[in-house]
């Protein structure tokens, strides 16, 4: 018996052109297949390992200040511009993409407190420690410029000077608008100005010696806040010029950064090594508390997607969070990292960019272990797969313990293990005191951690 072979033709009708592969058809069944969920915990259990493996995070640093950064600022409308401004009063405008420095500006006399670029991003506004506020325009560089070596330099006179407030002291903070030609300065107290004026067209004080943060809503624009030495967050309204609430904690805060997604939420940071997310509707609660650094934090800025946020602290280490995350999810950091003032997110959600004492302005990927660049069809399919297998096994206790290790310098690791072993100690003798206390003890100690720092809200 002689068995007809598959003419060529026919063969060909199984696909679209010669180039393509046969197609191959495979049973689905789950009962073929009784070892798929053993197979699949395999895969995810390397995939984990390899993105700690592979994980390199840093980036580059761009160099060129002279003494410490004491603030960042990013471009809403272009996404490889950074502002910098050191502690010698020189600030510069940085190309991401060719990691050189475009121009260099020069006009405050003391350090360098706050850098915001306008919502259209055509002028940048910092102010400082000389108590000035200079608006300058946000030059564009020709391609040229971008790989030559070094930048030009705007001198004094080509910037605009809005104030010179000698007598009102030193300037904290500047933040822009998201919607009009405004802005608001934190010193002494919380002023809002106009572009085109020299006067302050709104002042705000509640009861504060300085203001040390102010940040506008990105979804409600007219609503801002603002931290103080007191111990207090504050927030305001533009529209009827008045206070709405404030909030008083045990220790203080140093920065605030709002949740571009979700009008209600916001995050600060707090001396107490930790920060925390309120919900501005119910303020005598935090919604939750992430922790893991071992000094005060210093600065945080939110994601554009708002899923996440990225802190710098006292402690030489940046962190990123998720919004709900109680504990860091990556943690960054060098040898020659000093202490981290100002901390951004890119304005793709890509990069992260840090600030620190050492007069280096560093740029780090926000997912340590992913791969940049352009991917083919077939490597995206294999990411998405090695990311859902993760997703799937992730409370599984071999996956879960690699991904949440950190190596971290043996200071902070020592310092972790002394925070833990005195915030044992700490609940042990609440413990103590409700089961031989009084009565009413128990009400008393065991107030939930998100309200035992809050002190007072008051309206």
């Amino acid at each position: 018996m002689k068995i007809k072979a598959i003419s060529r033709v026919e063969e060909d009708y199984t696909r679209e052109c010669k180039a393509d592969l046969l197609k191959v058809h495979r049973n689905l069944d789950p009962a073929l297949r009784p070892l798929h969920r053993a197979k699949e915990y395999k895969r995810a259990l390397n995939a984990v390992k390899l993105d700690k493996t592979f994980a390199k995070p840093f980036l580059g640093a761009l160099e060129g200040h002279n003494d410490g950064i004491t603030s960042l600022a990013k471009s809403p409308t272009h996404l490889s511009v950074v502002l910098s401004g050191a502690a010698d009063g020189e600030i510069r405008l940085w190309d991401m993409t060719s990691r050189r420095s475009l121009r260099i500006l020069y006009g405050h006399a003391g350090a360098v407190r706050g850098l915001s670029v306008t919502y259209d991003g055509r002028r940048c506004i910092s102010c400082g420690d000389d108590g000035t506020i200079r608006l300058w325009p946000m030059p564009r560089a020709a391609l040229s410029e971008m790989f030559s070596s070094g930048g030009s330099v705007i001198p004094r006179q080509h910037a605009k000077l809005v104030c010179d407030t000698k007598t009102g002291g030193a300037l904290r903070d500047v933040d822009c608008h998201w919607g009009k030609e405004t802005f608001a300065t934190a010193g002494a107290a919380v002023e809002i100005w106009s572009e085109g004026r020299t006067e302050p067209a709104a002042q705000f004080s509640w009861g504060v010696d300085t203001v040390l943060s102010v940040r506008f809503n990105p979804v409600e624009p007219d609503v801002f806040a603002s931290c103080g030495s007191d111990r207090s967050i504050a927030l305001y309204d533009v529209r009827t010029q008045t206070p709405i609430r404030k909030l008083v904690m045990q220790t203080k805060s140093t920065k605030l950064s709002w949740n571009p997604m979700e009008a209600f939420n916001f995050t600060v940071a707090n001396e107490d090594t930790n920060l925390y997310s309120f919900d501005m509707r119910k303020l005598t609660v935090a919604t939750c508390i992430h922790k893991d650094f071992v000094s005060a934090v210093l600065d945080v800025d939110y994601s554009p997607t708002g899923r996440e946020f990225v802190a710098g602290s006292y402690d030489r280490t940046v962190r990123i969070f998720d919004y709900n995350g109680g504990h860091s999810r990556d943690v960054y950091h060098l040898k020659r990292m000093q202490r981290v003032f100002c901390t951004r997110f890119s304005m793709d959600g890509t990069y992260v960019i840090s600030g620190s004492d050492d007069m280096n302005v560093r740029v780090w990927k926000a997912k340590a272990g992913s791969q940049l660049g352009t991917l083919l069809p077939r490597e995206k399919r294999a990411k998405q797969y090695r990311n859902a297998l993760q997703e799937r096994f992730k409370h599984m206790p071999e996956i879960k313990k690699i991904a949440r290790h950190q190596h971290v310098p043996k200071a902070i690791h020592q310092a972790q293990k002394m925070r833990r072993t005195m915030e044992g100690a700490v609940r042990k003798k609440k413990a103590n005191r409700v089961e031989h206390g009084a009565a009413n003890a128990a009400v008393e100690e065991y107030m939930p951690a998100r309200k035992e720092r809050i002190v007072a809200e008051v309206e």
